[in-house]
């Protein structure tokens, strides 16, 4: 971390990202580890860092900036996205041999969700036009919550036994359901308290970044006590808090995002510790197709179907479909698939651990070229407001390439 943070601008120059650095520190440190290390360690990090980053970006999403593009989310969120999740389900079926359509859904929903920090320089370059900065933005922040209850019912329906399939549907809606419920509850309830404490003056600045960090483990915690989805409650949490908490909350998420991408190296390192050697003797043609498949067609066709008439562009079409890379939510599911359902998630978690690994030296790789090319011919898009200012406010990143908005105005992309 010393090093990278050091060097980080100099390495990022050479088109090498904070992930990619990682998962290759990660795979070499794998060759002097034994198998059980420290399993349960890792998925503890990755749920919790998976908390922080669901609440941090539901939080920093606000309903002004939702309406000011509602037609564009709408697309990308209500109709690309499930699209994205019925072709990965469909391919991983025809391609993969999955024992149950559960495992097709499963490795099709994880992969579904997009992570703007594999492809950060996309999201800080000033020469991208603002309204895609904001398109890829809010995406990734919002799809990776939407698509956790499905991830859920796919467990759910694989780790059902034989003959009881119909009987997990009711006990999984009723923990999302919970889940959400007791999350809005925790986030609305947290904002409204700091904000109120803030105005009289009881509140330590300097703490109240700390005090959102544990807010958002209070709602994944509280969820889980009562048999609710911790996740979905981290993301209806952080939607809540954004919502109540006024003009300070971005402030004190900034701490949540910091803490979060901290973490999120780290799970990167152990992803290509104890993830990356999965791989190893289960590649065949078959899964790399699917890899292959899963960052490009099953990404790409349903973006451009979703944005038939919002007069984007071929050029803008085709880069928003291609920067969709697949990071921390995938990896946190796979792991999810593991503990729940042991060795029966083999075939599932390689082919999110390839598409995963795949995705990192892909999307890593390309998004500084491929920022700068497309904002050289930016000039020439004139539909859908694309001529806004692109010298706006540079997004600041958190250790682990998330975007992180300034603290002190909007706390949102910009």
């Amino acid at each position: 971390m010393f090093a990278w943070g050091a060097f980080s601008a100099r390495l990022e120059r050479a088109d090498l990202t904070a992930p990619m650095a990682f998962v290759g520190v990660g795979v070499l440190l794998a060759q002097g580890m034994h198998a059980e290390a420290g399993p349960a360690g890792v998925t503890v990090l990755t749920e919790v860092t998976l908390a922080w980053v669901l609440f941090c970006d539901a939080s920093r999403v606000g309903l002004r900036e939702l309406r000011g593009d509602a037609g564009a989310y709408g697309r990308l969120l209500g109709l690309a996205l499930p699209l994205t999740v019925v072709a990965g389900t469909g391919a991983a079926w025809l391609l993969l041999d999955a024992p149950l359509p559960w495992y097709a859904l499963l490795i099709g929903a994880a992969l579904a969700p997009t992570d703007a920090a594999l492809g950060a320089v996309v999201i800080t370059h000033p020469a991208v036009p603002a309204r895609i900065r904001r398109l890829l933005n809010v995406e990734s922040g919002l799809n990776d919550g939407i698509v956790t209850p499905v991830v859920m019912l796919a467990l759910a329906g694989a780790a059902a036994a034989p003959g009881h399939e119909g009987g997990f549907v009711l006990p999984a809606v009723l923990q999302l359901l919970g889940g959400a419920l007791i999350g809005a509850a925790v986030g609305a309830g947290g904002g409204w308290l700091l904000r109120a404490a803030g105005r009289r003056g009881w509140t330590d600045d300097s703490f109240a970044g700390p005090a959102v960090l544990a807010l958002a483990l209070i709602a994944y915690a509280a969820s889980v006590a009562g048999h609710g989805n911790g996740f979905v409650a981290a993301f209806a949490g952080g939607m809540a808090f954004g919502q109540v908490a006024g003009r300070g909350g971005p402030r004190e998420v900034f701490y949540v995002e910091e803490t979060g991408g901290l973490a999120s190296l780290l799970v990167w390192l152990l992803f290509g510790a104890f993830a990356v050697p999965v791989l190893y003797g289960r590649v065949d043609v078959a899964l790399l197709l699917y890899a292959v498949l899963s960052l490009t067609v099953v990404r790409m066709v349903p973006v451009a179907l979703s944005l038939i008439g919002s007069r984007l562009g071929g050029r803008t079409v085709l880069f928003v479909g291609w920067f969709g890379p697949r990071g921390l939510a995938s990896v946190v599911f796979a792991l999810l698939a593991v503990e729940e359902l042991g060795d029966r998630a083999g075939p599932a978690v390689a082919a999110i651990v390839l598409t995963v690994l795949l995705s990192v030296v892909a999307h890593g790789v390309s998004a500084g070229p491929w920022a700068a090319r497309y904002g050289a011919h930016s000039g020439s898009l004139k539909a859908g407001g694309l001529h806004e200012p692109v010298a706006a406010t540079r997004l600041r990143r958190s250790p682990g390439g998330h975007d992180a908005a300034p603290p002190v105005t909007s706390g949102r992309a910009p």
